[in-house]
């Protein structure tokens, strides 16, 4: 299996193909043998209560995610509530992202660069992860992904007004799905600085990030009211730096391999359209930072001076830099620098990859927020960089042998498919979550009596019976005051620990659903110790199943003292 040059002349297909890979990745195993883990529960459950019940609960909780569920409940209303409806908007976003990631690459750097940085996107394990996620980070990395594609067009001189639109609404709708998302913002002023773009591209951007900022600055503001949700989150530890420092470490080394390739990495062997010779052939741009198509379009199949036509070169690097560069010492020629204004691969996917990074650290030194999943889209930095070094790769091997390094791109994802092939059977595996909400329901299914009293320790663990009510027909939650429907919470409100004692003692036979041992937090409310206190005492437990991160059991009252 080999790279088709004639595919890597078309940069639709370019994006189509890792976009096709990264559909296929995502549907394989999409359901995680039928499991649904309590992030995911919180989505399902929300997403189908009403739109006026959905807006209730947003003034308590959540309002962050608020943009996400409303979609999601017109999802669920119109096709019914599936883990395929749950997950299948997760899979069609990172596709998304994994296009845009390729088309920056091609535009960039060549197309090999391109089809390497899309393809990787996808294999990334953590973006496996949340390839098959019901929540909206896979949505933010593909508003991330487009808007860094609208910048990358800009500074190539192709920017119009609806461009710079069209990137304050990406920005906009990231921000409204996750308002962490504004990290991309200062990303991408790095890129604009360090590609040198001309003033006026400059200050249109501002406009464009400022309206976007101003768009989602309502909602960062009130879900402040709401900090509580992230208390769960611990505080920033040393160990906690051990992932985002290997990732810059790969990403620098793929930034520092892509410089040191000639003006942005990787040239496609084959495809007559090097990074080179897309950016600059003659050293020469006008004040936009577009290069001057001239020279090259001279070289593409013009006359020539004795009426002959030249063929367009094909030659790669070499050739290019002969024409392009400029005599350097001893007859040889230095490869030509970076155009201003137009960016290359290091100047966009490193401060992608490392400005959210920090900028999150930073934010966690004075709340705790440091979690992976909430700048899941600085991950398309790292898609791009290693792109850059399947390109540098493919320049190495096409210096020895042009048909050889059309291999080069397939045996490098085969070899990276092998290798984290056990990683991508575990994340597709219920395992791979903390916990399995319709497992538990099951089981309750099987174990429920007609009359019984359910309890929930913590009382968040309701999402059992909130995401398959069925399962607990015939039941009574004993605790409950109020529905989170009433409530307008995501886990109701349950009743005074006196009332719910009282409760409890009413009835012959008692279910409860928990979290499994090493799950389980300490009980620390007053009506969850009243809940333990009363069960130990007054019940004899009959039952104890553990099943993917949750406990099921049951409980019969003892007999009074003194009676047979």
């Amino acid at each position: 299996m080999t790279c088709d040059p004639r595919v890597l002349r078309r940069p639709l297909l370019v994006g189509l193909i890792p976009a096709v890979w990264t559909v296929v990745l995502g549907l394989w195993g999409l359901s995680r043998q039928n499991s649904v883990w309590r992030d995911e529960a919180a989505t399902w459950q929300v997403a189908r209560r009403s739109t006026g019940d959905i807006v209730r609960m947003l003034e308590h909780v959540d309002v962050v995610h608020s943009l996400y569920y409303l979609c999601m409940h017109g999802l669920f209303a119109g096709f019914g509530p599936s883990t395929t409806v749950l997950r299948l908007p997760s899979v069609l976003a990172v596709a998304a992202a994994a296009a845009c990631v390729a088309l920056i690459g091609h535009r960039l750097a060549g197309a090999y660069v391109g089809l390497g940085a899309g393809l990787a996107l996808g294999l990334l394990p953590a973006v496996q992860f949340y390839l098959q996620e019901g929540r909206p980070y896979a949505l933010v990395a593909a508003g991330s992904a487009a808007s860094t594609l609208l910048l990358v067009n800009a500074l190539r001189g192709r920017a119009r007004k609806r461009t710079w639109a069209a990137y304050a609404c990406a920005v906009l709708v990231c921000g409204w799905l996750n308002w962490l998302a504004l990290l991309i913002l200062p990303a991408h002023l790095i890129t604009l600085l360090w590609s040198r773009a001309p003033r006026g591209v400059r200050v249109r951007w501002a406009v464009a990030a400022g309206a976007a900022t101003a768009g989602v600055l309502p909602l960062a503001l009130f879900s402040l009211d709401q900090s509580g949700q992230v208390s769960w989150v611990p505080p920033l530890t040393w160990h906690m730096m051990i992932g985002p420092a290997i990732l810059l470490a790969i990403g620098g080394l793929g930034g520092l391999l892509g410089r040191r390739a000639g003006t942005g990495t990787g040239t496609a062997p084959g495809t007559g359209m090097g990074t080179a010779e897309r950016t600059g052939v003659a050293g020469r741009t006008d004040r936009t930072g577009r290069a001057d198509r001239t020279d090259l379009a001279d070289r593409a199949g013009r006359p020539g001076p004795a009426g002959t036509v030249e063929p367009p070169d094909l030659a790669g690097p070499p050739d290019l830099a002969n024409r392009a560069g400029r005599p350097g010492s001893a007859g040889t020629v230095e490869p030509p620098g970076p155009v201003t204004g137009s960016p290359s691969v290091a100047a966009v996917g490193l401060p992608l990859l490392a400005v959210p990074q920090l900028g999150l650290i930073a934010l966690s030194l004075v709340k705790p927020l440091f979690v992976d999943r909430y700048i899941l889209f600085s991950l398309l930095g790292l898609a791009l960089l290693i792109g850059a070094l399947i390109g540098r790769a493919v320049d190495e091997v096409a210096r020895r042998s042009r048909p050889a390094a059309r291999c080069v791109l397939p045996v490098l994802v085969a070899v990276a498919l092998v290798a984290l092939l056990p990683q991508s059977l575990a994340k597709r595996s219920p395992a791979s979550r903390v916990d399995d909400v319709l497992a538990a329901a099951e089981r309750t299914r099987q174990l429920k009596h007609d009359g019984d009293g359910v309890l929930f320790i913590p009382a968040a663990r309701r999402d059992t019976w909130l995401v398959t009510p069925d399962a607990f027909t015939g039941t009574r939650d004993i605790a409950l005051a109020e529905t989170p429907e009433e409530s307008g919470t995501l886990k109701g409100v349950e009743a005074s620990p006196a009332r719910v004692r009282a409760a409890m003692l009413a009835q012959r036979r008692i279910l409860l659903v928990t979290d499994a041992t090493g799950v389980a937090r300490p009980t620390r409310g007053r009506r969850d110790r009243t809940k333990a206190e009363v069960l130990a005492t007054h019940f004899t437990l009959v039952s104890d199943e553990r099943i993917r991160g949750r406990r099921v059991a049951v409980y019969e009252r003892l007999a009074p003292a003194g009676r047979g």
